[in-house]
Parts: C-alpha cells; sequence; structure tokens
C-alpha cells in the first residue's frame, strides 16, 4: 500500500478568548458530571448504581458539547440522534419545564431498557440547551424478566418501546403517562423512582447552565458550545492528518446465527484514511441474525466512536468526535443496521464490541505504539421470579455481569478483572448487595487461571463467578455474552484466550452446559449455576515472552505449570528449597525450556493442519481440553457435548494463521528464552 502524510488543517479562529473558553468548556463538563452524581445518589436501581448510566449537555439542536468521564461507552453516539427525535416529534410545541421520555433503538437509541429523559434548557423565551439523563432501567417488560429475550426475532417481544413522550409539561407532571410506561413493566415503583431521578438530574444541569449564562451571557455560552464542538473536530482533523493515507479492513465475528446452523457471522469494517479524512464503511458485514444480538444504526455508531477514543484519547468526546468521521453503514437489514422491527436488545454483546475489537485490530496497525488484542464480551445474566424470603413474594430481578480480561498491550500485559469494553467505569455490583435484594448466594467468585490469552505480553486474566439460588419460586433465567466460539484473539502471534459460556449444577450428575446466549430457562431454589468471563487475547509469539515473566505469572497462579509449558514452552519446577517463610520457591529449567521451546517452534504450524474430527474425538475421550483445542490446533467445538463445529474450526483456522502463526519466529529471540 502506498502511503503519505499530509500536514493538519491550520487550527480555527475563535471568538471567545482563550481563558474564557477553557473556563466555559470546564464548565460544561462540571454541568454534566454534577448531573451524573445527582442520578447516581437519588437512582432506585441497584443497576444504575452501579454505572449503567449516562448524562450529556447538548446546544440547541441536539449536538452534544459535554459528556459525563464516568458515561459508558456505550452510549456516547446515540445522545444527539435521540434529542434530534425528541425535537422532530414535538416541533415549536417545547416550552420550559418540559421533560420527554423516549427509549426507541429504531430512532437513534440503544435497546429498550435503556430510558432517556431529556429537558430543554431555556433562556427567557429562547431553547440554548438539553440535558440528558439515560438509565437502564432493570425491566421494560417483554416475555422474560429482564427484557432480554434472547430468542426474539422482532422487538415486540423484548418490552415496551417508548417514542418521544412528555412527562412533565410546562413543569406538571403528566401523572397518567408515567402510569402508562411504567404499569407496563415489572418493576414499577423502581421504574417510577428512577423516572424522577433522571429528571431532577437534568435540573441540576439546567441550573448550572443558566448559572454560566448569568456570569457570561447568553451569546457568549452558546459561541461557547459551537466553539467546544470545533476543538474537538480540529484535533481529531489534525492527528488524523499526521497518519498514513490508506484503507485496512478487518472483520471481527458473532458466534452465529441459529437458523442457519453453525458459522461465524461476520462484522466487517474498513477504515480509510485521506488526508485529515477518516472514513469507516461497514458494508460487508453480515445480514440481521435470528436472535436479538443485531445493531440499529445509533449503537453501531457508538461502536465505531468507542474504538477510535481509545486510540485518540486527547479528544473530547463531544459532537465534533461525530462530524470528523464518516460512517458507511450500507442497507437496512444486516447485523449492523437493523431495521424496525428486527430484536436488538442483545447488540451489546453482539455487535459493539465486536466493533470496538476491530477497531482495536485495525487502528495497531496504524497507531502500533497503541496496540491492543482483543478483550473479552460484555456478559449479561438475568434471573427473575418470586421472592419467597418477602411476605407478599415480591417479584424480583437480579441483573449481573462480570468482570473479565482486556487484550495484550505492546509492551504490556493486559488488565485483569476490568470492567468491559462497553464501559470502562462499569463497576463490579457488590454481591453483599445482590444478596440483599435477591434470593440468591454467591458461592465463589475468583480470576481464572490460564484465561489470559498467551503471548509475548500475556492477556488479562478473567473473573469466574458462581451463585446458588436461595428461596424463589416461578424463576427462570436469561444469559448472552458471545465469545462462546468467536474466543477473545490475540494479535502479531498472540494466542486466544477462553470460551465464555454458563454451567448449570456444575458439580453435580445433573450438570448441563448452557453454552453463551438462551433465555427463560426454568430454575428450582437450590439450582446453582457458574459463569466464567474469558481473559483477553495475546500479543506476539507466546515463545518470545522472557521466562521470568513466565515464571511470575506461575508463582501469582495466573498461569499453572502446564499451561506454562503448552503455551509458552517454559518448564517451571520445584526446587525442595524452602525459605524462612516455609513457602515453596519454583524455577525454570532452562535447558528443558530451550529444548520445549524448539520442539514447539517446529510442530506448532502443523498442529493447526491436524484433522479436526481427530482432536475433537481426542477431547471427547479427554486426551486434549478445551485450551489444547483453541491454542494448538484452532478447533472449535459445541463445548459442552464434544461435537465438532466445522465450518466455524475452518473460519477460525483462517483468522489464527492471519492473526499469530503469520507473525510467529521460527528462531528464538536472541535476547529471549531463558532471560
Amino acid at each position: 500500500m502506498t502511503t503519505t502524510t499530509r500536514r493538519p488543517r491550520s487550527r480555527r479562529q475563535r471568538a471567545i478568548d482563550p481563558v474564557t473558553f477553557e473556563i466555559l468548556r470546564n464548565s460544561f463538563m462540571n454541568a454534566v458530571e454534577l448531573m451524573a452524581q445527582q442520578f447516581r445518589m437519588t437512582c432506585h436501581s441497584f443497576v444504575i448504581y452501579a454505572k449503567d448510566f449516562s448524562c450529556s449537555l447538548a446546544d440547541a439542536e441536539g449536538n452534544p458539547v459535554a459528556q459525563g468521564d464516568q458515561d459508558i461507552a456505550v452510549h456516547i453516539g446515540t445522545h444527539h440522534l435521540v434529542c434530534q427525535s425528541v425535537m422532530e416529534a414535538f416541533g415549536d410545541d417545547i416550552h420550559p419545564g418540559d421533560v420527554f421520555v423516549t427509549n426507541d433503538p429504531y430512532s437513534g437509541g440503544t435497546h429498550f431498557n435503556d430510558v432517556r429523559v431529556l429537558r430543554p434548557i431555556f433562556v427567557e423565551d429562547h431553547l440554548i440547551a438539553w440535558a440528558t439523563a439515560n438509565g437502564h432501567w432493570s425491566d421494560v417488560g417483554g416475555l422474560v424478566p429482564g427484557s432480554f429475550d434472547v430468542k426474539a426475532r422482532e422487538h415486540f417481544g423484548e418490552g415496551l418501546r417508548i417514542p418521544p413522550l412528555r412527562v412533565w409539561s410546562r413543569g406538571i407532571l403528566q401523572q397518567d403517562v408515567v402510569g402508562f410506561i411504567v404499569g407496563n413493566t415489572r418493576a414499577p415503583q423502581d421504574n417510577a423512582s428512577d423516572l424522577n431521578a433522571q429528571a431532577e438530574a437534568t435540573r441540576v444541569c439546567e441550573r448550572e447552565v443558566l448559572r454560566l449564562v448569568g456570569r457570561y451571557g447568553r451569546n457568549v455560552v452558546t459561541q461557547a458550545f459551537q466553539e467546544v464542538i470545533d476543538h474537538a473536530s480540529g484535533l481529531l482533523q489534525a492527528r488524523v492528518a499526521e497518519l498514513p493515507d490508506g484503507t485496512w479492513t478487518t472483520s471481527d465475528f458473532l458466534d452465529g446465527d441459529p437458523s442457519l446452523g453453525e458459522g461465524l457471522v461476520p462484522v466487517t469494517v474498513s477504515l480509510t484514511i485521506d488526508g485529515d479524512r477518516l472514513r469507516y464503511d461497514l458494508t460487508g458485514s453480515g445480514p440481521a441474525v435470528s436472535t436479538f444480538m443485531n445493531s440499529t444504526y445509533g449503537s453501531t455508531l457508538s461502536g465505531l466512536l468507542a474504538g477510535t477514543k481509545h486510540f485518540f484519547p486527547e479528544v473530547p468526546v463531544n459532537a465534533g468526535l461525530y462530524r470528523a468521521i464518516e460512517v458507511e453503514l450500507g442497507p437496512p437489514g444486516t447485523v449492523v443496521n437493523a431495521a424496525w422491527p428486527t430484536a436488538v436488545s442483545g447488540f451489546v454483546s453482539g455487535v459493539f464490541e465486536k466493533l470496538v475489537n476491530a477497531l482495536f485490530e485495525l487502528w495497531s496497525q496504524i497507531l502500533p505504539e497503541r496496540s491492543m488484542a482483543c478483550s473479552f464480551n460484555l456478559e449479561y445474566l438475568l434471573v427473575g421470579g418470586r421472592d419467597m424470603r418477602t411476605r407478599d413474594r415480591d417479584i424480583f430481578m437480579w441483573y449481573d455481569w462480570n468482570v473479565g480480561g482486556w487484550g495484550a498491550r505492546n509492551g504490556r500485559d493486559g488488565a485483569t478483572a476490568a470492567s468491559p469494553l462497553f464501559g470502562a467505569n462499569f463497576a463490579a455490583q457488590p454481591v453483599e448487595g445482590q444478596e440483599r435484594l435477591n434470593p440468591v448466594v454467591t458461592t465463589h467468585h475468583r480470576i481464572v487461571q490460564d484465561s489470559g490469552g498467551p503471548g509475548e505480553f500475556r492477556g488479562g486474566c478473567g473473573v469466574a463467578k458462581g451463585v446458588q439460588l436461595a428461596d424463589s419460586a416461578a424463576t427462570v433465567m436469561s444469559y448472552c455474552c458471545d465469545r462462546e466460539r468467536s474466543v477473545p484473539w490475540g494479535i502479531n502471534g498472540g494466542l486466544p484466550s477462553t470460551p465464555q459460556g454458563l454451567w448449570l449444577n456444575p458439580d453435580s450428575p445433573e450438570r448441563r452446559y448452557l453454552g453463551a446466549i438462551f433465555s427463560n430457562e426454568e430454575l428450582v431454589s437450590g439450582d446453582v449455576f457458574s459463569r466464567a468471563s474469558a481473559g483477553g487475547g495475546g500479543y506476539g509469539d507466546p515463545l518470545d515472552r522472557i521466562t521470568a515473566l513466565v515464571l511470575e505469572d506461575v508463582i501469582d497462579g495466573y498461569v499453572s505449570v502446564e499451561r506454562a509449558a503448552k503455551d509458552y514452552g517454559v518448564v517451571v519446577i520445584e526446587t525442595n528449597v524452602t525459605e524462612s517463610g516455609g513457602a515453596e520457591r519454583w524455577a525454570v529449567d532452562v535447558e528443558a525450556t530451550a529444548r520445549l521451546r524448539s520442539d514447539i517452534r517446529a510442530e506448532r504450524r502443523r498442529w493447526l493442519e491436524v484433522d479436526a474430527e481427530t482432536v475433537a474425538r481426542r477431547y471427547r475421550m479427554g486426551e486434549v481440553d478445551t485450551l489444547d483445542c483453541l491454542r494448538q490446533y484452532g478447533v472449535i467445538l459445541d463445548w459442552g457435548s464434544g461435537e465438532l463445529l466445522a465450518r466455524t474450526t475452518e473460519q477460525n483456522r483462517e483468522l489464527m494463521q492471519r492473526r499469530a502463526a503469520e507473525h510467529w519466529n521460527d528462531l528464538p529471540l536472541e535476547t529471549g528464552g531463558a532471560a
């Protein structure tokens, strides 16, 4: 590919002096942060308290000026679309004291659980801004508790679709509208309380904006809105102009479409740089799938923006970021551009995180100093029924997610037990709070050994969590996470991490593997379910990892002695020498390590060509395990039955050849080995 470098555009002239600009730019951010703090401190739902929310301040046309530092990434590309849908619905019929609500994913939103509350901000009779508070309601109706119906083909089974509605009119609450909305959910009291908390949070933002207007004047504040947006756009364009021109393309994958049999479904992204222009094209992505893992325009845009922002952390998140990027989604009806009434609630575990990881791979080729392998996938577990601990047998809905491993980076191991890419500031929910609010008892919550993808730099480790259902009735479980088959991958020679999935009663004769995506599974009191999040993919050839680092991982419990040998070619032995504290000491057998690494180098390319059915048979006989299948042979199975997934394996091996085998070193590094 021929590449050139172009000069960045000259900086735009500002009408506001630099000091006032910086004061107002930071004041806008502060207004949003105060709004977010108010929302979190007054919300009723445990889910929102665990930071599944976002806030924004936009100008009179709905263009975001500032978004919160604590916002989850999945909302960043949707605030302006939702705001504009409200303006289109109400036109000139918008007044001081009005507050609107909507959750429509087909009008720029994400999924039905993400309910947006928007307040127009007026100075006298002039609309100058909008404040938005968006929170994930634990239930919005539909066929299953928590409103996550994996089997939904159309949105009608996913819950209540709320078009733009006015819930406060000139400051007066429309109780009938609120009653209609929350009356169609399983948690009416929680949702009504959260709605009020969201409205009051937007009032805090309004107060701060009006305080700034009182100090600087309306014209200065509104001019600052535009200059803050232009500032972000100019920053990104200047950074892009410094980079080589060209086009790069890759795909990440959904695990499959049940209606079509096994086989990975592509989420394909082409990235083009032309001067200071940045363009994404998704037209190579697969058709919409028969589950709820599809994505609408707003959610897809968020994935692209979030992935871009990881590589340009200095660029503020506002409408300027959006304006500096061109996006081509291709025709409606694809997995990245789902049209009404396609089911879309599972996009969070589907298209969104695949887009972010695909962009990681693309930008890693352009900005290798910031490169990063694939990270674990967001997963959602929803259990709902009747809480028999209470006198009135109250409805409960337990909504949980796991932390996991991020991909290894150039020069550094991946983060362990980190929040998902979906929201880097997502909080792990305290199990004490979960047990108090729901009839569940946590049996274990621990880091998973060997879950980090091997590489010269290791992927972060995932986390296993087990729960026993206590005294309950009429209880069902739903789960979605993906990455059971499209396992988090490594780059530049790195190996994959581990598959995700859930086991029911794993330590009993009735143990069942339920997989990575299901809904409405019936439970009874005493049932135990356990699932583990994946780790991140590895970066670089694992045989080039410094042996001292492998030894340290073994001592810390991140890597087992067995996988140290199989994945890194490092032979770790016990020395049978004790220190004063009595701890056993471990050491690397240097000569055995050199021999083993040489043997692996000679054989590993051939392993990717071994008959896949033979590997599957050996798995069923217990001769090889899951990690052997993935990391040595590139074979993907039904991890419960051991059945070979032939088409998926073929696709996975092609990807491993490109991401791993092509980058393996046939000879050891002079400074590697037993260092």
